[in-house]
């Protein structure tokens, strides 16, 4: 028995479309991709500001540290967070140093405003002085 043949007018243009479909499915895929690799920027620039407002608390944890004190290094340690280019945050960052509680406990409050976002990121830490 023989096997009916085909019309090859029948098929005409289905292999254009199969590529043009694959095509869509290959650059949907890409632009996932792109999106994602966007997405791991912002969060690594956002954990770099992080490291560094922990980098600034714990400058003014030594200090008080050092010096018993905290009065003669709290204005001059605002004033460096202030500054980007000393503090490496991005704004103009602000620091607040809480005074040491009945246990001792001191906290650091460092507060900063990426410029692309509207919400400001804080960072906190808490240190138990001698």
């Amino acid at each position: 028995m023989k096997t009916p043949q085909r019309n090859r007018l029948d098929q005409a243009g289905m292999s254009l479309i199969e590529v043009l479909i694959s095509m869509l499915i290959f650059s949907f895929a890409i632009l996932g991709l792109v999106s994602l690799q966007v997405n791991a920027v912002k969060v690594s620039y956002g954990a770099e500001d992080r490291t560094r407002a922990a980098l600034m608390a714990n400058e003014i944890i030594a200090a008080m540290w050092t010096k018993k004190t905290l009065s003669p290094s709290l204005t001059s340690w605002q004033t460096r967070l202030a500054d980007p280019t000393v503090s490496g945050l991005p704004g103009s960052a602000t620091g607040t140093v809480s005074a040491a509680d009945a246990n001792g406990v001191v906290t650091i409050t460092i507060t900063w405003q990426e410029p692309s976002t509207k919400t400001a990121d804080n960072y906190i830490t808490q240190v138990a002085m001698p």
